[in-house]
């Protein structure tokens, strides 16, 4: 992970998921000076294209974190990393189920981007898994598509903090792990179901913790995100 911002910066990836670019922009005016990511999902980015990344990166010098979770033929996902490449997202999202050729193809189209392989959905829970056809459990999926995806080029693994610790001993040191479903003590879980603390995700390996409804939401998301990074570092976390 990039060390530039430790001094003032959480390993936050705030999930900047608004309903227009207006409340974008103020929400990522507001926390940026706290964290280290900002985090532009499928639905912003589909309705806004490129002009939303810019709008909520601006000049404030955070990282980039383009969720958008490919998942197409090789074809396909190496056109849709390569156009999107040029905007300099830090990471960009692929479904690890895609298998080695696509996520391969993705590393390949966008050379500068750290391809996040997405293992498997924090929304998803043992029975979820099961009506799909995917054999558990969750932590052994989970392992299996990381490998693969690392195998395969992938620089960075999307999963629960529930496996963080277990890929960590899997993949190494030099792979980012990214976890969503991370949700401070008494927060709503909302739809997810593999969820932690965001201590305790740090605790476990994490690199970069995904938050998004507990800042935003919150009614000064700029207090609540520069509070969230005041308790991981009296927990005694390293910001990222």
């Amino acid at each position: 992970m990039t060390r530039r911002r430790a001094i003032v910066a959480a390993p936050i990836a705030v999930a900047i998921d608004a309903p227009d670019i207006e409340t974008a922009a103020r929400w990522a005016a507001a926390v940026a000076p706290h964290v280290s990511t900002l985090k532009v999902g499928l639905e912003l980015y589909l309705r806004y294209g490129p002009e939303v990344v810019e709008t909520v990166r601006g000049a404030r010098g955070v990282e980039l974190f383009l969720d958008l979770k490919l998942h197409d033929i090789p074809a396909t996902v190496a056109g849709a990393a390569r156009a999107v490449a040029r905007l300099g997202p830090a990471f960009l999202t692929v479904h690890a189920s895609g298998g080695a050729d696509m996520i391969r193809a993705a590393v390949e189209a966008a050379p500068d981007t750290r391809i996040a392989a997405v293992t498997v959905l924090t929304s998803l829970d043992e029975a979820a898994l099961d009506t799909v056809g995917v054999r558990g459990p969750a932590s052994d999926a989970v392992r299996r598509l990381a490998v693969l995806a690392v195998g395969a080029g992938a620089r960075a693994l999307v999963c629960s903090p529930h496996e963080v610790a277990a890929l960590r001993s899997e993949v190494g040191p030099e792979v980012t792990l990214i976890t969503p479903g991370v949700r401070p003590a008494g927060a709503d879980q909302g739809d997810q179901a593999r969820v932690a603390t965001p201590e305790a995700a740090l605790a476990a390996g994490a690199d970069l913790l995904v938050i998004g409804r507990p800042i935003t939401r919150a009614p000064d998301p700029g207090a609540a995100a520069a509070a969230l990074g005041a308790a991981l570092r009296r927990a005694g976390a390293s910001p990222s």
